[in-house]
């Protein structure tokens, strides 16, 4: 992974604002996730405006701003809201914050969002641990890159030890965690009836518009992924409710809760 001038200055301002803070995880919160931003203690907070090459999110429950402090005593550093590709047309629309996570010093980086449903037994309010992607829109955030550090491998791109060790933490506080198949589609339009069926034939478990960019720049960078979906809806012509951003935030908001105590109970005690 390369430094450039962008994150090298976004390292020297957040590391001047935090006091010298190193975190050793980072986190993205997903659509409705913005309450967990309460549990970073001693918080510095940045807004994206003040950090170079960071986007403007451009979509409700997503707020733009880095916090960085603690959560359970563990350092970390948390992206309250990202752009989309669809919001900008580039798959690597979150290319620098990513990086400039890497650099700041995590080691690790958990994605969250909201997702559709493609299992009857994994209804809205869910929680699903993501075990794999498929990459259905044919674009790469690595376009362009340079060097052959690009041909990145993605065989357990999502930590098998680190997934393991949520469904351990999940067990251990009484949360029913899914594990599953996360299909990238790159929206804004919800899928249709016809696509959800041909990706449940490919085995996609959930659908959404965002994490899978994120986890290959992670990879890139060299840091370790797990990912969550919070289930907000069975997919396009699964179930009798229309499909909308508001219903998305409003079920990700109630489920929040089960994800902000398995966050909680995961970070602490974070290996050395």
């Amino acid at each position: 992974m390369t430094i450039n001038q962008d994150i090298a200055r976004n390292v020297e301002l957040l590391g001047k604002r935090s006091g010298g803070l190193k975190p050793r995880v980072g986190i993205v919160l997903g659509s409705g996730l913005g309450p967990l931003a309460d549990d970073v203690t001693d918080a510095t907070v940045v807004p994206y405006e003040d950090l170079d090459g960071f986007p403007t999110p451009g979509v409700g429950g997503h707020v733009g701003r880095l916090l960085l402090g603690k959560v359970s005593d563990t350092p970390v550093a948390m992206l309250h809201g990202r752009a989309h590709y669809y919001e900008t047309g580039r798959a690597n629309t979150m290319k620098t914050p990513v990086r400039t996570l890497a650099a700041l010093g995590c080691e690790t980086l958990i994605l969250t969002n909201a997702a559709g449903s493609l299992r009857e037994d994994v209804g809205p309010g869910s929680v699903m641990a993501i075990s794999d992607h498929i990459n259905l829109t044919g674009v790469s955030p690595l376009f362009g890159e340079s060097g052959d550090g690009k041909f990145v491998n993605m065989v357990d791109a999502y930590d098998p030890a680190l997934r393991a060790r949520l469904h351990a933490t999940a067990d251990s506080i009484g949360l029913t965690l899914h594990e599953g198949v996360y299909a990238w589609f790159c929206g804004p339009h919800f899928e249709t009836p016809a696509e959800i069926h041909a990706v449940r034939v490919l085995g996609a478990d959930a659908v959404g518009m965002s994490t899978a960019p994120e986890c290959i720049l992670a990879r890139h960078a060299g840091m370790k992924v797990a990912a969550m979906s919070i289930v907000t809806n069975l997919a396009a012509g699964m179930g009798d409710t229309g499909l909308s951003h508001d219903q998305t935030l409003s079920v990700a908001a109630v489920a929040a809760g089960d994800v902000r105590k398995l966050l909680l109970a995961f970070l602490k005690d974070w290996p050395a």
